[in-house]
């Protein structure tokens, strides 16, 4: 009976987080009238204009470009900056490490809105306003100590006798990072990537702030959605659908690493 009453809690827990999700879905194929007129649980006038508006009209669908575009190039340098940086944290004792780590994770517990005036003012010097580039960069600030966090727990995880037995061998220090480090560390890759991802696919403060026209990502595109004729409630609802999918993508492609990282790591 108790296992019974458990599954019962569970099920209607997760029904309960799944019904904004399916209002989403459900909006997505209304017109605007019927969405502000009527409370229906399935559309009466099924209609897919919504998701037509978004991929024929380039100030929508450059929005997803331009997101997947500098979220990729954020994950890709935080990751690549985070490796060594875990290791040397992983393997060698240093003075003022355990403070030199601690000033990381602060910089990942600050809001976003504390950094965007200075990350404006310094990228408009530059010449990097308004750059897939920039948006990156300025993500690197929180990924890189959360990246960095992550793959040191699952680094001390690995006996150091692996790497002085790979020295002795004849490694190079890049040939046993890449070849034989690397692999035993994929699953701690694996979730601090995704998370990296989701950081800066879900970020809206200082995309916003950093961008105008040619890199808005879609996060800014939909809070512009309001004109003359008043808000356009079922686009901007397909437009929802349409971000949930890449993190419902990453999260299928990477759960085996999510699921280890839960065992083994910080996560």
């Amino acid at each position: 009976m108790r296992l019974r009453g458990s599954a019962l809690v569970m099920t209607l827990y997760l029904l309960f987080l799944l019904i904004p999700i399916y209002w989403l879905v459900n909006m997505s194929f209304k017109t605007n009238t019927e969405i502000t007129s009527t409370f229906t649980l399935f559309p009466h006038e099924f209609t897919l204009r919504n998701y037509a508006v978004i991929l024929t009209d380039p100030s929508w669908y450059m929005g997803y470009v331009n997101s997947i575009i500098y979220v990729v190039m954020n994950t890709v340098i935080s990751i690549t900056v985070a490796l060594p940086a875990a290791y040397a944290f992983s393997r060698y004792s240093f003075m003022g490490d355990k403070h030199l780590f601690f000033w990381l994770l602060t910089n990942r517990m600050a809001p976003p809105a504390v950094f965007a005036l200075p990350f404006f003012q310094l990228y408009s010097s530059v010449g990097l306003f308004d750059t897939h580039i920039a948006v990156a960069l300025a993500h690197c600030l929180f990924n890189v100590p959360l990246a960095v966090w992550i793959l040191e727990g699952f680094m001390r995880g690995v006996p150091k006798e692996i790497d002085e037995t790979a020295y002795i061998d004849g490694y190079s220090f890049g040939h046993f990072f890449i070849k034989i480090f690397m692999p035993l560390i994929a699953s701690g890759i694996g979730v601090a990537a995704f998370f990296c991802f989701m950081f800066s696919w879900v970020e809206l403060l200082l995309s916003r702030t950093l961008t105008s026209v040619n890199a808005k990502p879609i996060a800014a595109t939909m809070t512009r959605t309001v004109s003359a004729s008043g808000m356009d409630w079922g686009v901007l609802a397909a437009a929802g659908v349409l971000t949930i999918i890449p993190g419902a993508l990453v999260i299928y492609f990477v759960r085996n690493y999510i699921a280890k990282g839960f065992a083994l790591g910080r996560v």
